[in-house]
Formats: C-alpha cells, structure tokens, sequence
C-alpha cells in the first residue's frame, strides 16, 4: 500500500502573526487545511468535485501539538497524508515544517457526510477504493 501526501509551501503573513510574533495557534488548523486540500489534488480529486458529488467532510476533531513557534515571514511547507478510513469517518495526518525542524503536527478526523441530508454516509465505492489504496494506516480500520 503507497502513502500519498499533499504538500504545499506558505509564507508566514504579518496577519497570521500574534503580539510575540509567532503565528497565532489557532491559524495551524488554516495550514492543515491547506495540506488537505493538495493531498485531493494529489489524489486527482477536488474537495469542489466532492461537493458536486453531494458529500462534505466536515472536521468533528481536531488536535495540534505545538513543538517550536512558526514566526512572520517563515517559509513554512505544510504535509497532509490520510492516516486512517473507518465506516464514516477518516483520520488526516498533518506537519508543519520551517526547513527540516518540525514546527507542528497533529490531526483532523472528519465526518462522510451527505450535504443533502446533513447527515453520515458511506464513501462511494470509488472513492473509498481511492483513499484506502493511499493512507498511512496508523490505527485499526475495522473499528467503527
């Protein structure tokens, strides 16, 4: 089983920054995001071709470990690879790099959910196949 990651590059803005100068903690969930967003491209799929296919995954957790402070004007490249699949929901796993020091890590877990009944679905078949052949796998898959 590969593992495909999504990878982008950011420059830190004075907007992402607090009064100390390091970007405030509440923008690392805004990178992850970032990440998550090229590991579908990387995956030959848009969150936009999703939508058109009636399916949101919105973020039911959210977990940041924060190991150094990222700063104004940092080069940060972001990385996101999808940890785990379960019946409706999926585990991505994020990091936050400044050259080779990881600034950042954690993870989001995210509901399958079907936007015209706002409610948990099953991944079409196609798209599970898609994910499952690309994740990292950390955790047991059986569990619901």
């Amino acid at each position: 089983m590969s593992t495909l990651q999504g990878w982008c590059n950011y420059r830190v803005p004075y907007a992402d920054s607090d009064q100390m100068g390091f970007v405030y903690y509440g923008r690392y969930l805004t990178y992850f995001e970032r990440a998550r967003n090229e590991l579908l491209r990387a995956l030959n799929f848009t969150y936009k071709e999703m939508e058109a296919r009636g399916l949101g995954l919105p973020v039911i957790e959210a977990h940041v470990n924060y190991r150094q402070p990222a700063c104004y004007d940092d080069e940060l490249r972001i990385s996101a690879e999808l940890d785990w699949l379960k019946l409706v929901r999926m585990q991505v796993f994020c990091r936050v790099w400044r050259g080779d020091e990881l600034l950042a890590d954690g993870y989001t877990i995210h509901a399958v959910m079907d936007l015209d009944s706002k409610k948990a679905t099953r991944l079409p078949h196609d798209l599970e196949s898609l994910f499952r052949q690309n994740m990292i796998n950390r955790e047991n898959e059986s569990e619901a």
